[in-house]
């Protein structure tokens, strides 16, 4: 069995490496777990540590490449080791989970009134709702899953994916590379950015070159700048690993549970720890601590409360292993 090791890329990878393992952050349509089961046809174990012949967890297979890291040659193999590579490495690692999803998959057809450039670029997912909008996979595929909705007068240019239940709102503006995990909620402006499950940006505001976590959720006019007025190189405050540049577009990392209040305004380079309330100014700092509820520290059973609400929203609750897990994290910020 193959194992992926993330030992020496979590502390790197933060915030998302803090609530998951490295292998199970999404980049592309699926996680790095998933690119590996689908390519092997079998599952994949997990580890902390230096297992035996264990593989690099941050690698990002494909079908040209998989077989190599499996003999121990990783030239050329792209990967992720800063939380900014995942929106980085979107587009290549989106176009190679389209091609090895669908390859033996049958798409729903296009449904009446949508109007579609390229077509034969488009997996529709059954159970999908598509209404009067325009699909462009010219610049690249568009995965639609199972269940997912696409509301009227939505402008999408690929390569874009939203996966089972996800949804787009009247008049949604997405260009690619952008993915929207499950059960995902989005609206206004979007591109190049990554949401990685059951997280909202559902109203009018920007967001690009950007990575939500998990449940996270942008209030009505949420915005991030991408791009500094001097058209200069950005830099995230990432803890250890100060000041790294990131290019010279680079918008909002927000990790998991995390929430924005309406009209926040986030600089280019904005990294947001998990648990998170930002509210009480327009424009936050460019890092923002762990369970931050506003300037102050979040009280540790409002925060499992305020989880348990907005899971509630899309049918999920909070599991004894994440409270746990939170538990240990918010004790470490004491």
């Amino acid at each position: 069995m193959i194992v992926l090791s993330d030992k020496n890329y979590r502390k790197g990878l933060y915030p998302f490496s803090s609530t998951r393992h490295v292998a199970e952050i999404r980049v592309g349509i699926l996680t790095i777990k998933e690119k590996w089961e689908l390519l092997l046809g079998e599952k994949v174990s997990l580890s902390h540590e230096d297992a035996e012949a264990a593989i690099p967890a941050n690698l990002l297979p494909e079908p040209g490449n998989f077989e190599q890291i499996i003999a121990g040659n990783y030239a050329g193999v792209e990967s992720i080791s800063r939380p900014w590579h995942i929106f980085q490495q979107n587009s290549r690692a989106l176009q190679a989970d389209f091609k090895a999803l669908t390859s033996s998959l049958h798409s729903e057809p296009v449904p009446p009134g949508v109007e579609v450039i390229n077509p034969s670029g488009i997996f529709i997912g059954k159970g999908a709702v598509i209404r009067n909008s325009i699909i462009n996979a010219e610049t690249g595929p568009v995965y639609i899953g199972e269940g997912a909705e696409i509301m009227e007068g939505c402008l999408i240019r690929g390569p874009f994916a939203m996966l089972n239940g996800a949804v787009l709102k009247m008049g949604t503006r997405v260009y690619g590379a952008t993915t929207l995990g499950p059960k995902c909620t989005a609206g206004g402006e979007i591109k190049n950015s990554v949401l990685m499950g059951y997280s909202n940006k559902g109203h009018d505001g920007y967001l690009g070159d950007a990575v939500l976590g998990e449940w996270c959720n942008l209030g009505a006019g949420t915005s991030n700048s991408n791009v500094k007025n001097t058209g200069g190189e950005i830099s995230f405050c990432l803890p250890g690993f100060e000041n790294e540049r990131a290019g010279t577009k680079a918008g909002l990392i927000m990790g998991d549970y995390s929430r924005s209040a309406i009209n926040v305004s986030f600089n280019t380079g904005t990294l947001v720890g998990i648990c998170c309330s930002v509210h009480g100014t327009a424009h936050p700092k460019k890092f923002i601590p762990d369970f931050s509820w506003g300037e102050d520290k979040y009280a540790f059973p409002k925060v499992l409360n305020d989880i348990g609400n907005w899971k509630k929203m899309k049918g999920e609750e909070l599991t004894q292993a994440e409270i746990a897990n939170l538990e240990k994290l918010f004790k470490q910020t004491l």
